[in-house]
């Protein structure tokens, strides 16, 4: 059943199939697959709390968070995630997940509305979370860790300072700089995407204009990334050099195979945030047109009103006494 350790994280001893990949496997390093099954367990919970108050909540929100948390688990807490220790093109379609499928759907949940709406308001420890929670959003820390100055280079390290450099041999020989990885994947994903979907109370708000650009930015070097890694010639990391023998695994085709995931997996997130910013901006536009217009029929009727004062007032001054 096992092909034993690797660097203390288990591996498969049977070769990747579709039927094996999605194996569920759980051991003491499965952090973020038993923490995603937390946040369906406490997401459910404040939905049911929020209706029971008698306040609704979208069903395509609750959707989209339990396949978030679905995704993770998928890419963490089954066979795949023994099979991403020794092929990279796993490892690969792990990291792309992580970072731009999983943090997107939890995005779309809208965790932090929830969270506000749910927790109770008041003095002494009952207000205690809600509180820490809304001081944790206006503070400095957090507006500079949702900056673009900040999350653009963190995007873009994940990949070209990971990769290319002996960051990633170092922690794939470490179970817990392993765990770090992944975690860090995941945070830079939420990091990144979260002011420019911007469906939750966020420590930057930004136009639309801004957040398409803040999209665009990085997708043409996340391309190249890719790329590099499919036509490297040599190894681009040493991880992935020893696959299991009886694998039949060529490390080099392996690894054009991970590059091709890497760039083919941006294109659709960025097509999905392109059309839930696109519908946001016009939502917004219609909001704003018909404000305009109240704010139109409501100063038409002060002026009306204003002109026939004056004109009763010019009738009362020249009509004869």
């Amino acid at each position: 059943m096992e092909h034993g350790s690797h660097s203390g994280m288990w591996v498969p001893a049977e070769p990747p199939t579709w039927g094996r990949m999605f194996l569920p496997h759980l051991d003491g390093w499965s952090v973020l697959a038993v923490l995603s099954l937390l946040g369906v367990a406490g997401y459910l919970v404040a939905v049911v709390r929020l209706r029971r108050s008698g306040v609704s909540w979208p069903w395509w929100r609750t959707a989209a968070w339990m396949v978030g948390c679905l995704s993770l688990f998928a890419v963490t807490g089954t066979w795949l995630n023994g099979y991403s220790m020794v092929l990279f093109s796993v490892h690969m379609a792990q990291h792309m997940v992580l970072s731009m499928v999983s943090p997107l759907l939890l995005l779309v949940g809208s965790p932090v509305t929830l969270a506000l709406r749910t927790l109770p308001r008041g003095k002494g420890l009952v207000g205690v979370p809600r509180a820490l929670l809304l001081d944790a959003l206006h503070s400095r820390v957090a507006r500079f860790l949702s900056h673009p100055a900040f999350t653009l280079p963190l995007f873009l390290a994940s990949l070209y300072g990971v990769y290319f450099t002996p960051v990633f041999d170092a922690l794939m020989g470490d179970p817990l700089g392993h765990q770090f990885m992944l975690a860090h994947f995941t945070v830079t994903g939420l990091l990144f995407f979260g002011p420019i979907l911007g469906q939750d109370p966020w420590p930057r708000s930004i136009g639309h204009g801004a957040r398409m650009l803040e999209l665009l930015i990085p997708m043409p070097l996340h391309a190249f990334f890719g790329v590099a890694v499919m036509m490297a010639g040599s190894l681009v990391v040493s991880t992935f050099a020893d696959p299991p023998a009886a694998w039949g695994v060529d490390p080099l085709s392996d690894q054009s195979t991970a590059g091709s995931i890497a760039w083919s997996f941006g294109e659709l997130p960025t097509v999905f945030v392109m059309v839930v910013v696109l519908f946001s901006w016009m939502g917004s536009e219609e909001r704003r047109a018909r404000r305009i217009d109240r704010t139109a029929v409501r100063t038409e009727d002060a002026e009306l009103d204003a002109y026939n004062a004056r004109l009763r007032a010019m009738a009362t001054r020249t009509s004869p006494s």
